[in-house]
């Protein structure tokens, strides 16, 4: 385990959880039964992040692109989000977990939004872990959305353009009041960020497994904490 005095624990961990259908397909299972998996690798983490004191955790939940797969597979991971959020509610109360989401949420099913906002409210006070759901989210799309909000505030003369800053730019974000992650997680072992918040990860530290999501549990999350301890970040300036 990660040395609970380690110095240099990330804020902000941010996971694309790759690695659902590999996992059933290897096993002989329907693609279902692998994101089922990975719901429970998803609490696993949440509750690791909790003891180990990793205050922000966001997972890449489903993708602006992921509209692209067979829609009963969808419809699936649909239900499958409602069902977890209804049965872990009071958990993530118990523990301390508060939940949010970002992303284009307003084009999920009626039923996601609803119970998305019912797990919101009730976990508002949580103080341990704030855990957000990147949902029918894109890095591009998120900027894209900023750029939107700021041209309109140009437009009503609330900005004048020489305000526009990195600053005011981060402000508009879906993540804006959030620290950026420190750490950005891929499992599965593809090489690649594939949209996932593209403005913040700038300065992360990334960690890349082969370690299949399903698979990723708490000794995994550690071992990742510990790479990331090791890391000399130096943010493009130098060491003396």
């Amino acid at each position: 385990m990660v040395d609970a005095q380690m110095k240099s624990r990330p804020t902000h961990v941010a996971i694309v959880m790759d690695g659902n259908g590999r996992w059933a397909k290897a096993r002989g299972l329907p693609r279902t039964r692998g994101h089922v998996a990975g719901a429970e690798s998803a609490r696993t983490i949440a509750r690791a992040c909790c003891k180990l004191g990793v205050p922000y955790l966001t997972l890449y939940a489903f993708s602006t692109e992921n509209w692209r797969r067979p829609a009963a597979e969808v419809r699936f991971l649909m239900r499958h989000l409602c069902k977890f959020l209804v049965e872990r509610r009071s958990e993530m109360v118990r523990e301390g977990i508060r939940l949010q989401a970002i992303g284009r949420i307003g084009e999920l099913p009626k039923s996601v939004q609803r119970e998305l906002q019912r797990t919101a409210e009730a976990t508002r006070g949580g103080s341990k872990l704030t855990l957000t759901l990147a949902l029918n989210y894109g890095g591009r799309s998120e900027i894209a959305d900023a750029c939107r909000r700021i041209a309109e505030r140009v437009r009503d003369g609330e900005l004048a353009p020489e305000q526009i800053d990195e600053e005011r730019v981060a402000a508009h974000l879906y993540t804006a009041g959030m620290p950026d992650p420190d750490l950005l997680v891929r499992t599965g072992g593809e090489m690649r960020v594939s949209n996932f918040l593209l403005w913040q990860i700038s300065y992360a530290e990334m960690y890349v497994t082969d370690v299949l999501w399903p698979d990723f549990g708490e000794e995994q999350f550690a071992e990742a904490l510990r790479v990331y301890a090791g890391r000399d970040r130096r943010f493009g300036g130098v060491r003396d």
